[in-house]
């Protein structure tokens, strides 16, 4: 029932009485019956229903009298059990007697329905009982009413009490002005949404109520708790004693009692304490009986309010779970709990106070929220013309008001405006218009002149003021806002009381304890007196200053028992730091300016180092406060740049004044800033702070508080918003009249792009208010409308102005959503010209052409009815882009007509209409009504998944290129559905039920106007006879692309029947099927498959042209998968495709092949004449098919390669007739065949004259099994490889093959790897080969096998070659095998590579070589490579007296004799030694002296990269000195110091008949290379000479060249990285033209410019038979090139010109030279800037294997001629084109000439531009036969996934940084 239903007059008291007695109607009947004894309460009555029946019997009793109604409420009264409420109403309105007092019957408030039965209850009486409980009552009564008057007079007089007297100028007595109150959460009245302000004007956004309204909420039951929220200075406590005073004064009639407690009183009260002794010893006592009043209470609870005021400063944290029973003593605050959760005093009224913040848990959770947010502009004015009484200063202190915006934004907090009007007051007088206010800028101001207002004469009294300063701050940092006697100085507290500053009042400490207590009069006051003495104190110095310059958030966590009353201080440090605060700073401390500076300073540097930090959205604020206080326009600047460019403020209230310091300290920002507003509570004219705010480009608010009064606040603000690009303005509840206002301000903003109006309820009209402004707000890009409420003819109205609307560009509503996006008009009226009414209708005309809309509609419960509504809209507006009418209900009639109006609706691009319950007989209609769209692209209908979507494309051109890029999607994604024809659009009628019977009426549509390109019948019910009618009417249906019939029970009968259109149809190339997944497509070549794709591939360009490899002839292919196959079933298969035109692939897959049914297959295949290729994947063979494939060589000569793996994989490629004449290749790789079918096989395999290659790795022939093939071997007849890997065999095997190398004349090379790769592999020649080369590795042979490996390589005299890697041969097993080897004649190399060769040092490496049977002719030594190389000469000569000769020159007793003599011996006809990467000890160094000496045939010596000593370098040298016949010494990499460079130089004299000299890396100094030329300028047979990275410079080369005048038989020169110059290029120069047989000249990397290039170049001319010309990292430029190209050699084969600084002028003329040449091998051009320069070929090159063109700018239009180029290079195996800007035009070019390219192996295009299709069009050029290796194209604009599918279908692109890790996993 209503709350006030009781107090509205006897109506609703009657109504209260039916309701009572209808619960108890036997009752009634009997008093009724007692009364009116003569009353019939027959039957008429029955069909009455109870509450009519009381109201009649009700009637009957008061229609008797008076007396008699009187007489019968006592009875309801006494017998009843009746609320006491009710029964004082009763009696004092119809009773007689025992009425209730005056007062209490005056003062009590009625109560609702629902709460009548909490009051006082009565056992049920009759009438006559005991009138004890009566009495009982009244006495009750009695005392309750004398306690209640007591409150009332006491509350009277404390209220009295606080009006000033004449020492109290802070406690000026004023009227009361109402602070603007707002309901924080849904607990809102009713009544009070519209209700009205008390003293205001009508209530907006739930916001503006009357203090009344407080207590009207909807609760009924259970606890009534309120929480007043409200920042510092808002009046809460105000407002809580100004509720007492109404109280008092009889205004809150419905509350009989009421308690005032405030928590800074409670604190002090260390017991326990019940709720009796809460309410009567620590409030107010009664006079007597308290028991009994406190009975009254609970039994009245619902007419008692008790006020908490300050719940923040509680000290004890509480929880939910602290309450106490009804007579447990607790704390204050547990009792508080108690309270709010109705275990004490349940169904009172509990309102606390607070600050914003954490509530504790102690309040239940569904406490109401009061938002307090002080005074608005009215109120403030209301306020000063009550604090100012006279005229004259009314009017002065509104003016001063009304002129600075400052004062009126802090006056919006109460406790501020209270202060403004003292200093108001005491500065107005004597001072001019704004003098006075231009002293109150900030609130510290304020405080200040307050200060001073308030001292005598303008005296600042320094020691008490200091006092108050430091009494405060001592409280604040303790938690202590109520000061004792003993906490102030007599002195200081009669100066704070004098002034007002201090407050005193009685305190309760407990029960019987009370004392005086003193306060300021306010919290923000004591934060002011404790920043005085922090900043005027000389006791406090700068860093304890600093300390307190910090920043706490507004959420209040109750985690900590001591309070946190700091938070303003920082704010008023602020304040005091600023200058205007100096002079009052000054005059309080008597200090000079330095010092007061000083402290100043640092509290600003300390705010320095917060405003540069990041902080939450509460610290953020109270930085503004802050920084605005001090009125520094750095700092402010500062700040405002290191705000970040998104500002949050997420759930926490924020004031006006807040808003106001936020937007001071933006004006300082140059950058743009988005504030967003999330739950934020916020004042209703918050936003008008804002104004003029021109740096906020993105403003968000969204909070269920903000109304039509924050609209309109915003709309104010928001046209002075310069910046302003996006404003949102969702989740609140603003009506029309809010957005009328918006509506008014949005064109004025011209910057939006984005507005937001989300879950706003908005109804149908704001929402066009909203979209018809469109027009006006041009450069808005998108408007959100979602979740508001929108009515069907609303939505058509919004579609009507998107068609109408030329910014609109879509219109998109999806159940809740409705989003506008636009963008601005193509063209401008000020680019138009002409006469005004001609421009007005051409711009309409290209508005409509140009322009294109796209609308979605989707479940919008769209009809027939509203589609045609909608089409007159659209027919004559824009383009549409797309019409989305998914999930609407227009069935059939609806989407025929939306498929019938499609081709005028000028629908671009998608027209669905899903889901809107299309049948079968409409899918006809639908296909009938788009039979003459000439732009229909797609038509998807599929019934089941309720799927219907048209596609279209208006561009006709873009057909050409779409062709390529949809070979490129279907060979990548097989399922990936392609782009169709225009003209010949996609029908896909999927899962539709379609039958055989529906086959005509379908055929006839599709044979009309509308003939498909690609037609997908998937999920239908056609069968077998459906396939055959289809079959036969398909050649009606045009050249289709693909027909798809999958999932529709087809047999294997259904599957050759359509092998038949292979040759009754020209478009049939491919037939796919797969029976166990039911996929059946036809399709003309990979372009369509019209299954799910697997993932988004990119757009590719249309001009790229593939046409050099497209019209190649596509040979038909037949898949069949998951089927088995009898031979019945395989004849009649086979004879069908025997009749098929054109080369024909069969691919079986994935079924059991018997041998039967191979037998049938393979007897067909000589009679399939086009058969290409043969294909059974996953099909499981017998044992028996090896033998049967491998019969197929000599039984179908047609056959070229047979590829049988796993029994599981066979691949059969069949010859051309081009290749009639080509090798086979059989390969039967883990077949598991043992030794007991290599003679079989063998046996079949002797029938092929041809055999090439035999791979017959992964099986188990093992031993044995390998055994028995070598001795087959020589009656098979391989002509190239046999490949035994992974053949599970053993050192047997190895010896084996040794043995068995003599009879097996044609094998050249055999190669064994025991080890992981178990490697075997046997190559042949055509011929027999006298030469034979073996090599083994990982064999691990045992002495044993040593033995009898040297006893086979004996007999094995054709052998050349042994190699011996890591096969575990020791030195003594080596030593062993050079011992036992032994040939008649011959020469025998023997490499052998083990770890031990490089620890075992040079003197051991020369003893196993003396062990030598035969005689050693040359020795290689690499310690680092452990490496040892030895040729053996047999028969070993021997000539005693000669051996005897040498060792005479040797000290025997000296040097190793028993290494020396062997030596001596062995290698008697040693002309080669080699020793690279050693360390010679000197004893090393003295054996290889004394060999030297002895070696009279040494013709090569090489000592390289080699560590010696200066001691062994002598030796070495001096040996060296005496090999006269020397004619190849190699002294390279060897780091040697200068006398060590001397020393070896020596050796070089004599040696006459030296022709090859490697002295590269060799420190030579100008003494070593005067020795080198003196040297040089004897060996007149040299032909080498290398001197690389010598620095040699230009002086070293002019000596160089003299010397080399005598070299006329010099051929190879190499002189790169000696840095000659110019200098040294001509001195080279001069002497060129008289090396007559110079074939090879090295200068690369030696600082040559154009001038020393150009005289090069001349003197090379001169140079007849120059092969090699190597001038690499010089800037030579285009000159040099020019020079070069009019001198070319005749016989040059190698020109190294990268990194040369070449231009396109000299590349191009250097091209042109270089065409036709006949010798040219090896072009390099790399690292130059060729641009469009690079070298075209007419002639071609046609002996160029490599070209080098890195890095030189080449782009796709460079590409064309430089393809054209290639072409005629027949033999080029290597193109390196990489990190250059080649794209995929390019890779066109390329692509069509890779299958001209017979040789090419190697391709390199890493770091281009690249895409994935360009990649695409290389593998189809690979794909066309080349014989290239690989093809790189890493670090390409080619994502990886994308890579990973192209390397599956072609293996040789390599997408990888490394080109031995592939990125992708290559098919086998």
């Amino acid at each position: 029932m209503d709350p006030i239903s009781l107090q509205l007059g006897t109506k609703n008291l009657w109504g209260l009485l039916v309701g009572l007695l209808s619960k108890d109607p036997e009752w009634l009947s009997a008093k009724v019956k007692f009364f009116l004894p003569n009353m019939n309460l027959g039957s008429g009555n029955a069909a009455l229903d109870l509450t009519q029946r009381v109201i009649i019997q009700l009637g009957e009793l008061h229609s008797q009298g008076s007396a008699t109604w009187q007489e019968f409420i006592h009875c309801v009264c006494m017998e009843l059990d009746v609320p006491l409420e009710l029964e004082v109403l009763l009696l004092s309105t119809w009773g007689r007697g025992d009425e209730l007092p005056s007062h209490l019957a005056a003062g009590e408030e009625s109560q609702p329905e629902s709460q009548l039965h909490q009051g006082l209850k009565r056992p049920h009486q009759i009438c006559g009982s005991s009138p004890l409980p009566k009495q009982y009552k009244k006495q009750q009564r009695e005392l309750a009413k004398r306690y209640l008057q007591l409150l009332r007079t006491s509350a009277q007089q404390h209220c009295s009490g606080k009006l000033s007297g004449p020492g109290q100028p802070l406690t000026f007595h004023q009227a009361y002005v109402p602070p603007i109150l707002q309901w924080g959460r849904a607990t809102a009245p009713f009544d009070t949404q519209e209700g009205a302000m008390m003293g205001g004007s009508k209530a907006e956004d739930g916001a503006d109520m009357s203090i009344r309204d407080l207590f009207n909420t909807r609760a009924d039951k259970g606890p009534r708790v309120m929480v007043l929220l409200g920042k510092a200075g808002m009046g809460k406590t105000t407002l809580a004693h100004r509720l007492r005073q109404k109280w008092a004064d009889g205004q809150l009639d419905r509350f009989q009692a009421l308690f005032l407690f405030e928590f800074r009183h409670l604190n002090l009260i260390t017991g326990l304490l019940t709720l009796p002794q809460l309410l009567f010893d620590v409030y107010l006592s009664p006079e007597a009986g308290p028991e009994a009043v406190f009975r009254y209470l609970e039994e009245n609870a619902n007419g008692v309010l008790l006020i908490f005021d300050g719940l923040e400063e509680a000290l004890r944290p509480c929880s939910s779970k602290d309450t106490v029973g009804p007579e447990a003593p607790g704390p204050a605050l547990t009792l508080f709990s108690g309270l709010c959760h109705g275990t004490l005093l349940p169904g009172c009224w509990v309102m606390v106070t607070s600050r914003p913040g954490k509530l504790p848990a102690c309040l239940p959770t569904d406490t109401a929220t009061v938002h307090m947010w002080g005074f608005d502009g009215p109120r403030v004015e209301k306020y000063m013309s009550c604090f100012f009484r006279d005229q004259p200063s009314q009017e002065a202190a509104l003016a001063e008001l009304r002129a600075n915006e400052h004062l009126r934004s802090m006056c919006a907090v109460p406790a501020l405006c209270r202060v403004a009007c003292l200093c108001l007051h005491h500065l107005l007088p004597g001072s001019s218009p704004g003098q006075s206010s231009a002293l109150l800028l900030t609130v510290t101001q304020n405080y200040v002149q307050m200060v001073l207002a308030l001292s005598p004469c303008g005296y600042l009294h320094a020691e008490s003021l200091l006092g108050l300063g430091e009494m405060a701050l001592r409280g604040l940092e303790t938690g202590k806002v109520i000061f004792s006697t003993e906490d102030i100085a007599s002195s200081i507290m009669a100066f704070g009381t004098s002034l007002g500053l201090l407050n005193s009042f009685c305190v309760c400490k407990g029960p019987g304890h009370q004392e005086e207590g003193f306060a300021f009069t306010h919290l923000s006051l004591q934060e002011f007196f404790a920043a005085l003495h922090l900043m005027a104190s000389p006791k406090v110095d700068k860093d304890t200053l600093t300390r307190y310059v910090t920043l706490n958030s507004r959420w209040l966590l109750r985690t900590k028992a001591r309070l946190c009353l700091l938070d303003h201080l920082p704010t008023f440090l602020a304040g005091l730091a600023s200058r205007a605060c100096h002079p009052f700073l000054s005059q309080l401390t008597q200090q000079d300016q330095v010092w007061v500076g000083a402290k100043q300073a640092a509290v600003v540097q300390a705010l320095r180092k917060l405003a540069t930090r990041r902080h939450t959205g509460p610290k953020v604020v109270e930085l503004c406060h802050c920084v605005g206080e001090t009125q520094e326009p750095e700092l402010a600047g500062l700040m405002a740049q290191s705000l970040p460019y998104q500002l949050p403020f997420h759930n926490f209230p924020l004031t006006y004044a807040d808003l106001a310091a936020l937007t001071h300290i933006l004006g300082h920002r140059d950058a743009p800033i988005h504030l967003d507003f999330e739950g934020c509570p916020l004042e209703s004219r918050c936003p008008e702070a804002l104004a003029g705010c021109g740096q906020v480009e993105n403003l968000s608010f969204k909070s269920r508080k903000c109304g039509d009064a924050f609209a309109e606040a915003l709309s104010r603000s928001l046209p002075t918003m310069g910046s302003l690009k996006k404003l949102g303005l969702t989740g609140s509840k603003i009506t029309a009249r809010g957005i009328n206002h918006l509506v008014q301000a949005l064109p004025l903003c011209p910057h939006l792009e984005e507005v937001s109006f989300q879950d706003n309820q908005l109804k149908g009209q704001e929402v066009l208010d909203i979209v018809n402004i469109l027009p006006r707000l041009p450069q808005l890009r998108k408007l959100d409308l979602s979740r508001n409420n929108v009515s069907m003819s609303t939505l058509l109205c919004l579609t009507k102005v998107a068609v109408a609307c030329p910014t609109i560009r879509t219109l998109q509503v999806r159940n809740a959503d409705l989003i506008f996006l636009l963008s601005p008009p193509v063209e401008t009226a000020a680019e138009r010209r002409g006469p005004p009414d001609l421009q007005e209708n051409a711009s309409q005309r290209e508005e409509v052409q140009s322009r294109s809309l796209a609308l979605r509609l989707q479940k919008c419960q769209l009809t027939v009815n509203d589609v045609e509504k909608l089409i007159a809209q659209l027919r004559d507006g824009p383009h549409l882009d797309e019409v989305d009418l998914s999930g609407n209900q227009l069935e059939d009639a609806g989407c025929r007509l939306m498929a019938e109006a499609a081709p005028q609706l000028h629908i671009a691009r998608k027209l669905d209409l899903s889901d809107n319950g299309l049948s079968v007989a409409g899918m006809y209609s639908v296909l009938s009504a788009v039979s003459t769209s000439r732009t229909l692209a797609d038509l998807h209908i599929s019934l089941k998944y309720k799927t219907v979507v048209l596609m279209f494309s208006t561009k006709m051109e873009e057909q050409g290129g779409n062709e390529e890029r949809v070979l490129f999607l279907d060979s990548l994604m097989p399922q990936m559905p392609s782009m169709p024809s225009l003209c010949f659009p996609n029908i896909r009628l999927t899962h539709c039920g379609l039958r055989a019977e529906h086959l005509e009426q379908l055929c006839t549509a599709l044979e009309g106007s509308c003939r498909p390109s690609h037609l997908d019948l998937s999920g239908n019910a056609l069968g077998d006879e459906g396939t055959a009618q289809l079959v036969q009417r398909l050649p009606g249906l045009g050249a289709l692309q693909s027909l798809n019939l999958s999932e529709n029970g087809l047999s294997l009968d259904s599957v050759i029947s359509l092998a038949q259109c292979f040759s009754a149809v020209q478009w049939a190339l491919h037939l796919d099927v797969s029976f166990k997944s039911q996929v059946v497509i036809l399709r003309s070549d990979r372009r369509a498959r019209d299954l799910s794709a697997a993932g988004a591939l990119p757009e590719f360009p249309t001009g790229a042209q593939v046409s050099r490899f497209g019209q190649h002839c596509v040979p038909r292919s037949f898949c069949l998968r998951e089927c088995q196959l009898e031979p019945s079933s395989l004849t009649r298969l086979c004879e069908t495709l025997e009749k098929c035109p054109g080369p024909v692939e069969i691919k079986l897959s994935h079924g059991i092949l018997s041998d039967q049914s191979l037998d049938t297959l393979l007897g067909h295949l000589p009679r399939l004449h086009q058969l290409k290729l043969l294909q059974l994947s996953q099909m499981r063979l017998s044992q028996r098919s090896p033998f049967l494939l491998a019969d197929l060589f000599s039984l179908c000569p047609q056959v070229q390669k047979v590829d049988l793996r796993s029994l599981h994989h066979v691949t059969l490629h069949f010859r051309s007739n081009e290749k009639q004449k080509s090798g086979c290749y059989g390969m039967f790789t883990g077949c598991g065949l043992s030794q007991e079918h290599v003679e079989p096989l063998c046996k079949v395999l002797r029938k092929c004259e041809d055999l090439n290659q035999l791979d017959l790795s992964a099986n188990q022939l093992g031993d044995d099994g390998l055994k028995c093939l070598l001795k087959c071997l020589p009656q098979v007849p391989i002509s190239g490889l046999l490949d035994l890997s992974h053949n599970n065999i053993s050192q047997e095997s190895v010896l084996c093959l040794v043995e068995s190398l003599p009879s097996c004349p044609r094998v050249r090379e055999a190669s064994v790897n025991l080890g992981s790769q178990q490697s075997f592999k046997i190559h042949f020649s055509q011929q027999e080969e006298a030469g034979k080369t073996l090599r083994l590795s990982d064999c691990s042979f045992e002495p044993e096998h040593v033995c009898r490996l040297a006893t086979s390589l004996s007999q094995a005299r054709p052998l050349k070659q042994l190699t011996l890697t890591q096969c575990c041969l020791g030195l003594e097993g080596l030593t062993i095998l050079l011992s036992l080897v032994r040939w008649p004649e011959g020469l025998l190399s023997l490499r052998v590579e083990e770890p031990w060769v490089g620890r075992a040092g040079v003197l051991a490496l020369l003893g196993v070589c003396a062990q030598a049977s035969g005689s050693v002719t040359e020795i290689s030594i690499s310690e680092t490579q452990q490496q040892l190389c030895v040729q053996l000469e047999f028969p070993r000569q021997e000539n005693p007296e000669a051996v005897g000769l040498r060792l005479a020159h040797c000290d025997l007793e000296t040097h190793n004799s028993l290494l020396i003599r062997p030596l001596m011996e062995t290698c008697a006809r040693l002309q080669q030694l080699s020793l690279s990467q050693v360390n010679l000890c000197d004893a090393s160094s003295l054996v290889l002296h004394s060999f030297l000496l002895a070696l009279s045939e040494l013709k090569k010596f090489r000592l390289a990269s080699s560590c010696v000593s200066s001691e062994g370098l002598a030796c070495l040298a001096s040996g060296l000195s005496h090999c006269h016949h020397l004619e190849e010494l190699d002294l390279s990499n060897n780091q040697l110091g200068e006398e060590d460079t001397k020393v070896l130089m020596r050796a070089l004299e004599g040696k006459c008949w030296l022709k090859r000299l490697d002295l590269s890396h060799f420190p030579l100094g100008s003494s070593t290379l005067a020795v080198l030329t003196q040297g040089l300028s004897h060996m007149t047979f040299l032909q080498s000479l290398c001197l690389s990275n010598n620095d040699i410079g230009d002086i070293g080369c002019y000596h160089l060249s003299k010397a080399l005048r005598a070299a006329t038989s010099l051929e190879e020169l190499g002189l790169s990285y000696n840095q000659i110059g110019d200098t040294g290029a001509q001195h080279l120069a001069a002497i060129l033209p008289e090396l007559p047989e110079l074939r090879k000249i090295d200068l690369s990397g030696n600082g040559i410019s154009p001038a020393g290039g150009v005289r090069l170049m001349e003197s090379l001319a001169l140079c007849k038979y120059l092969e090699e010309l190597m001038l690499g990292c010089n800037a030579l430029g285009d000159p040099t090139a020019l020079g070069l190209a009019q001198g070319l050699p005749q016989h040059l084969r190698v020109l190294h010109l990268q990194s040369s600084r070449l231009g396109p002028e000299g590349a191009l003329r250097l091209g042109q030279a270089l065409d036709g040449c006949p010798y040219v091998e090896e072009i390099s051009l790399a690292e130059n800037s060729l641009a469009g320069g690079v070298p075209h070929f007419r002639q071609g090159l046609p002996l160029l294997r490599r070209i080098d063109l890195v890095s030189c700018e080449i782009d796709n239009q460079t590409a064309k001629p430089l393809t054209a180029s290639i072409v005629l290079c027949p033999v080029l195996e290597e193109i390196l084109l990489s990190w250059n800007l080649l794209g995929d035009e390019a890779a066109a070019e390329l692509a069509g000439v890779l299958p001209q390219m017979g040789r090419l192996k190697r391709v390199d295009l890493e770091k281009n531009r690249i895409t994935a299709y360009g990649a695409w069009l290389l593998a189809q050029g690979l794909a066309q036969g080349s014989g290239i290796h690989v093809i790189r194209l890493w670090n390409n604009p080619i994502p990886p996934d994308m890579a990973q599918r192209l390397q599956i279908q072609e293996p040789r692109l390599d997408f990888a940084f490394f080109h031995n890790q592939p990125q992708a996993p290559r098919c086998t």
